[in-house]
């Protein structure tokens, strides 16, 4: 007796993680299934049971991404015990699954193919760097794009010289359209609108993501989709703008780095900031030991600068004595110059 699908199939929390982790839309799986979005979306919430040759279907697709994923079991293991994969099999095998989608994601957000390709590079390398707690994250793929995201919309890429003149747009007219129509918008609407039409989270998921209420989250959504509107009348309909997202973003395909360039980027970086680290706490205790060494044991007062004394008169020359004067000088000169004599009132 065989099993039917529904028996085959992981948890719906587990169908949409390895969903994310192949770096696939709801979309996309449709598309390869052969059934519509709201099914697919229905099938992860737990919403409805996956049946007939579309449950079969389902079911191979997401034994085909559990396969190589991180933590991924083997079904045809006769042992019942998969192999454990090591920190760096599971880091390429997420790399593997999610770069190529999220570079385009992150090419939507910024019009820029070498701008895309950086911000994958840094959400890995920083992944790779915490990866003990990427690994035991309940969404490593969100965990990622999050990281992505903030590097690709960050305000300062505008005084790089790298990034001050424009690169090529698009070939296809519509396709300028609408990636001119998306770099108008405020970026947090920006993001908003390429995680829910674009990447195809849910309301509450996209208003986690972007840290902000779901009201929040609804209202940017609405107003970014009228500005589109108003740029593009023919994107209107969500149904138009989703498949339109889509296309554009795999119209451009930027080409991340290999995971082992990943990887040895980022361990290179932590070389360079352990060394850093070690260099700024050398200089400080060094600087703390010649102060010591260089320090008064005791307390000196200042001695005050001289000073020019300022307002003081000259002192007056002697010029000729009167005749009284020199009648004065001649009679002292007479005069006795010690005694008691001397001290005697004498008439005038």
């Amino acid at each position: 007796m065989t099993e039917s699908p529904a028996s085959q199939l992981p948890s719906p929390t587990e169908r949409r993680r390895l969903r994310e982790a192949g770096g696939l839309t709801e979309a996309q799986v449709a598309a390869r299934i052969g059934v519509g979005r709201a099914t697919v979306r229905a099938w992860e919430r737990g919403r409805d049971t996956p049946g007939g040759r579309e449950g079969e279907a389902y079911a191979r697709l997401l034994a085909g991404l559990a396969g190589p994923a991180a933590g991924g079991t083997d079904t045809h293991d006769p042992a019942g015990s998969p192999p454990a994969l090591t920190p760096t099999q599971a880091f390429d095998a997420l790399y593997a699954f999610c770069a190529p989608a999220l570079a385009r994601q992150a090419y939507l957000l910024t019009g820029r193919r070498e701008l895309a390709r950086e911000a994958v590079e840094h959400a890995f390398q920083v992944a790779w760097q915490r990866w003990p707690e990427v690994a035991q994250d309940r969404d490593p793929a969100g965990w990622v794009r999050a990281v992505a995201y903030e590097w690709a919309l960050s305000p300062w890429h505008r005084f790089r010289p790298r990034h001050r003149s424009p690169e090529p747009p698009p070939a296809d007219p519509a396709d300028r359209a609408l990636l001119h129509a998306l770099l108008e918008l405020p970026p947090s609407y920006r993001r908003t609108l390429v995680l829910y039409d674009g990447v195809g989270l849910d309301l509450p998921e996209t208003a986690a993501e972007t840290e902000a209420s779901t009201p929040a989250a609804a209202g940017r959504l609405t107003r970014a989709r009228e500005a589109v509107a108003a740029r593009v009348p023919q994107l209107a309909d969500p149904a138009e703008l989703h498949r339109r997202l889509v296309e554009l973003a795999s119209a451009e395909r930027p080409r991340p780095p290999v995971p082992a360039t990943v990887r040895t980027g980022g361990e290179r970086r932590n070389v360079f900031w352990t060394r850093a680290a070690i260099a700024f706490t050398v200089a400080i205790v060094g600087s703390t030991a010649l102060t010591l060494r260089t320090a008064p044991t005791h307390y000196e007062p200042p001695v005050a600068p001289a000073q020019a004394v300022q307002g003081v008169p000259p002192p007056a020359a002697l010029g000729p004595l009167s005749r009284a004067e020199q009648a004065l000088r001649e009679k002292l000169r007479r005069s006795q110059t010690g005694g008691p004599q001397r001290l005697t009132p004498m008439a005038g």
